[in-house]
């Protein structure tokens, strides 16, 4: 199974699920996606992959979020998928995608929906 990490080092929640997913064994493809951001074809894949709405992978705080008008309601999974590619800052991180799943996991917990073997022993 691959494992692929949407990764921002200075997040510290970014940081704990990175520290999960290897304390089980997994060394996933770690993406630092303010360094190399995600083209929209590989958006399209994590998109697909998601099960939440598209709409969950949009980061707020600190990003152009209102100025770009993504808390229009009616924006389409293809306009909220061209915002992150163009504005990376908008992924809401981390992002963790297996070969059937994807999920934003925050808080870091959500990493055991969609990777049960990240669980520690004593949680």
């Amino acid at each position: 199974m691959t494992v692929t990490l949407y990764h921002n080092r200075a997040c510290g929640t970014s940081r704990n699920v990175l520290a999960l997913i290897r304390a089980a064994g997994i060394e996933p493809v770690v993406v630092e996606y303010l360094r190399t951001p995600p083209k929209r074809a590989e958006l399209d894949v994590l998109a697909s992959r998601l099960v939440v709405p598209v709409r969950d992978l949009l980061r707020e705080r600190g990003t152009p979020y209102a100025e770009l008008g993504l808390d229009n309601p009616a924006l389409s999974d293809g306009q909220i998928l061209d915002a992150i590619a163009t504005h990376p800052i908008l992924l809401n991180r981390p992002v963790v995608m297996t070969d059937t799943q994807a999920r934003p996991c925050r808080p870091k917990e959500i990493l055991f929906e969609i990777l049960p073997q990240a669980r520690p022993a004593s949680a």
